[in-house]
């Protein structure tokens, strides 16, 4: 993030000078030796040269006193040296709050909602108002963003008196700036500030930017840094800090308050959970959580509404046919109202639920009254094949658990085991499977710690091809028995055949290990997991209904002891959390615990050992609803298929607001066969009912897959449909994008805060954009930014090019002169 001060205009001249002279008084010394020893050779020659003509006598000494000269010039160090004077532009920087609460509507005082959300007012007043180049007179400006980190949006250079009207420089970085890119800029005459301060951040770190923007520019030209934000901090360092240090530097901050102080009356469905698959003629549980702003003691109605999964007949998100609906009282800000419906599962099929509040006319968002999910009512149960390479505490429980769940079917295949050996399971196999009939029966394979080499080459083609083609899904767990042996070891033992079973882990094995040599890491004590953001965001691994329950249900997991250690991800694989003891870091990263991947059309997921068995210590269904939700996750393949012609894959079903959706579509042509094509077209059906084109470009790592991304920026629900070519046939997923809890919490503009940083700093604080640039005042922005235009000299090292010619030359004058007054003294026969 560091800026180096802008150049205005550089002089550079070269001066001559002494090296061993630093000021007058170094004279003294040298002056005096010079001079005794000219008029010691005065009176040598005197003496000695008494007999010689008196020119001659002179023309001797002046030869000496020569070579003495020389020396003395020596002595002294003659260099030249180039000197710069720069100017340095007085710098003005906007820091430009780019967290998702900038993307509300706020209302105004008779009580409707501005028709521009807190961002677009920024962004306009930098397009249509003269705020730049009323700076960029005296300043260069440097615009940034903030939220949960801190990039540059653009640098633009101080107009010339000249063509005041004219850009000297402008360079504009991608919406994330240098934090998500390459940081590479590209210039252009009139940024697009909606697309550049667009909200897409999840957390609003205010007090831990301007310190780093302070610190990287204390000793910079700095006439003041304008912050625009509604003040919401809500992570990070407290501002207190920042401003301290803004003292320290003598910078001042001028803050600007963008939003409203009213708190917006707003109803939402927070949150709806259903059963992803069902049978038919089953009951099952609909539940929704209704939270409400601002009108505590409201009563509402929550509608559930069903329709078949596709085009309904409005082509609208939010319909359906009414199915149930119930009264719910609304509790007080923030709080989460449960609202339950019993239905029986009808007909095969997928279906799309909608959960819909009918919100009173003070709601501030409709966008948000309604949430969907899809339910799939099959005949057919969830096939599982527990694969374990012995009966460890984690395959028992699983298996007794997957048993006992009526929607699923559950094979066993323990290498250890005995024939005639009972086992609470469907049917229990006494070897991997061999045919395509019997591999491609089943949706998930839990691998505990197995024997991969008792596997032959044909079983393991028919794995990979199960997952790649079939859209299986592959759980790998990790052990201290076969992990070392059966993955790191096997590959010069057995070749290419087996090396396959390690492109479908997510990770990348060590071929020596660096933690012990045994290859697995135990502790005395557990360690917690740590799970980063996309851990965070991943509901497959939720143990509640809800985000913060969810965080506290995994913050009161005490741990695991141990792992396999791994080298790292693969290329594209996604780390949900790590192992969190410190001593086990590599090159300062945590040991990946959890991973997974997208393999062809299914998944794959790492687990770096079978101790979620724990999870039980906390809560028993906790343990039950990990596997449960994970086992859904990887087989999504399978269990989504819409066609015989492909699927189309997504990371999850919902997504925070600002998000990179990753859209991977596995297709094949008429025959079957990967399907070739130079690009494949995907609509995007948003909340507004607007539709975004979206193009599918070829993935060249395999056959028949198809990649693109999609960024969404606007919440409620998406419907993405892809049009398989060559048929009538359509893939259609749903997702679910919605604010994150921090920054709906309080979207309050917090001016107390604003104003506390700009009056601790010496700098003033603004109510609006409206009084910020109002020129009537004279006090407004532009006025108190003062002109800090410095000019610095810097001087270089001194120039030794030419050192070695001179110093030569010097040489060659030197020996010759004493040549000349040796000669002269032969000639005279002297001594």
């Amino acid at each position: 993030m560091s800026m180096l001060p802008l150049l205005a205009q550089a002089a550079i001249r070269t001066t001559f000078e002494w090296g061993r002279i630093q000021s007058n008084a170094d004279w003294i010394l040298p002056v005096a030796v010079a001079v005794l020893l000219a008029l010691f050779v005065r009176s040598m020659y005197r003496r000695d040269a008494a007999e010689l003509s008196p020119w001659l006598r002179w023309v001797l000494t002046g030869l000496r006193v020569a070579v003495l000269l020389v020396l003395f010039v020596l002595y002294l160090q003659p260099q030249w040296r180039t000197q710069r004077e720069e100017v340095l532009n007085s710098r003005a920087i906007l820091l430009v709050d780019t967290s998702l609460s900038m993307g509300l509507n706020d209302l105004e005082e008779s009580g409707d909602s501005r028709s521009a959300s807190r961002s677009q007012q920024v962004a306009g007043a930098l397009r249509r108002s003269d705020l730049l180049d009323q700076l960029r007179k005296v300043h260069d400006v440097v615009v940034m963003r903030f939220d949960e980190e801190t990039g540059r949006v653009a640098s633009l250079g101080k107009l010339p008196q000249e063509h005041p009207e004219r850009p000297v420089a402008s360079a504009i970085a991608n919406a994330r700036g240098e934090r998500r890119a390459s940081g590479k800029e590209q210039p252009q005459d009139k940024p697009d500030w909606e697309r550049l301060l667009a909200p897409t951040g999840t957390e609003t770190r205010l007090g831990q930017s301007l310190r780093e923007l302070l610190y990287e520019e204390r000793n910079a030209p700095v006439a003041g840094i304008v912050v625009f934000s509604d003040g919401g901090q809500n992570a990070g360092s407290s501002p207190d800090s920042a401003v301290e240090l803004a003292r320290e530097a003598k910078i001042p901050v001028f803050t600007v308050g963008i939003g409203s102080k009213r708190q917006p009356g707003n109803v939402r469905v927070y949150e709806l959970e259903c059963p992803e698959r069902t049978q038919p003629g089953d009951p099952y549980t609909v539940t929704g959580l209704i939270q409400a702003q601002e009108m505590a003691g409201k009563s509402v109605t929550v509608q559930l509404l069903l329709r078949p999964s596709g085009r309904d007949a409005s082509g609208q998100p939010g319909a359906g046919k009414l199915v149930a609906a119930e009264q719910v009282v609304l509790g007080s800000d923030g709080e989460v109202v449960p609202v339950k419906f019993q239905l029986n599962a009808s007909e095969p099929g997928r279906q799309t639920l909608c959960l819909r509040v009918l919100a009173p006319r003070s709601d501030h968002n409709p966008k948000d009254d309604f949430r969907e999910s899809e339910i799939e009512i099959v005949n057919r149960k969830t096939r599982v094949l527990l694969f374990a390479g012995g009966p460890t505490r984690e395959y028992g429980f699983l298996r007794t658990m997957l048993f006992r769940d009526k929607s699923v079917t559950v094979d066993v295949l323990l290498e250890t085991g005995q024939p005639g050996m009972s086992q609470e399971a469907d049917t229990i196999l006494e070897e991997f499977p061999s045919t395509r009939e019997a591999m491609f029966a089943y949706d998930c394979v839990i691998a505990f710690d197995p024997n991969w080499k008792e596997l032959t080459s044909a079983q393991v083609d028919l794995l990979e091809q199960w997952i790649a083609e079939q859209g299986g899904g592959l759980i790998a767990i990790a052990g201290p028995v076969y992990a070392g042996d059966a993955i790191n070891g096997w590959v010069q033992d057995q070749g290419p055949a087996l090396a396959k079973v390690r492109t479908l882990y997510p990770v990348h094995f060590q071929r020596r290990f660096s933690v012990l040599e045994s290859g697995t890491y135990t502790s005395k004590e557990p360690w917690p997991l740590e799970f980063g953001r996309e851990g965070m965001e991943s509901e497959f691994l939720w143990l509640e209904d809800t985000s913060t329950a969810n965080q506290r249900a995994w913050a009161g997991f005490p741990g695991v002891y141990g792992f396999y250690p791994v080298e790292g991800p693969r290329a594209g694989a996604t780390v949900y959390a790590t192992f969190s003891d410190p001593r086990t870091a590599q090159g300062g990263d945590q040991p990946v615990f959890m991973a997974g991947q997208f393999y062809g059309s299914g998944r794959s997921f790492y687990l770096g050992s079978g101790e979620m068995w724990r999870l039980r210590q906390v809560d028993p269904a906790y343990f039950e609803k990990f596997y449960a939700k994970l086992v859904r996750h990887v087989s999504q393949g399978r269990l989504l298929r819409q066609s015989s012609r492909g699927v189309l894959m997504l990371d999850r079903d919902r997504y925070l607001l600002g998000s990179t959706v990753q859209v991977r579509a596995q297709l094949t042509n008429a025959q079957l066969d990967p399907l070739s094509a130079a690009e494949v077209p995907l609509e995007v059906f948003q909340p507004d009912s607007t539709v975004q084109p979206l193009t599918l470009t070829p993935d060249p790592s395999r056959a028949g897959m198809f990649v693109g991304q999609l960024t969404v920026l606007q919440e409620g629900a998406y419907r993405l449909e892809l049009s398989v070519p060559e048929s009538d046939e359509r893939l259609l997923r749903r997702i679910q994008v919605a604010l994150p809890d921090l920054e709906r919490e309080n979207p309050r503009l917090n001016d107390k805060l604003l104003m506390r940083i700009a009056e601790g700093s010496q700098g003033k604080y603004y109510q609006g954009l409206e009084q910020a640039l109002s020129t009537a005042s004279p006090q407004h922005l532009v006025a108190m930014l003062p002109d800090r235009t410095r000019t610095i000299i810097r001087t270089a090292a001194p120039d030794r090019r030419w050192e070695a010619i001179w110093r030569q030359w010097v040489m060659f004058g030197f020996c010759g002169l004493l040549f000349s007054e040796w000669l002269i003294r032969r000639l005279a026969k002297l001594a």
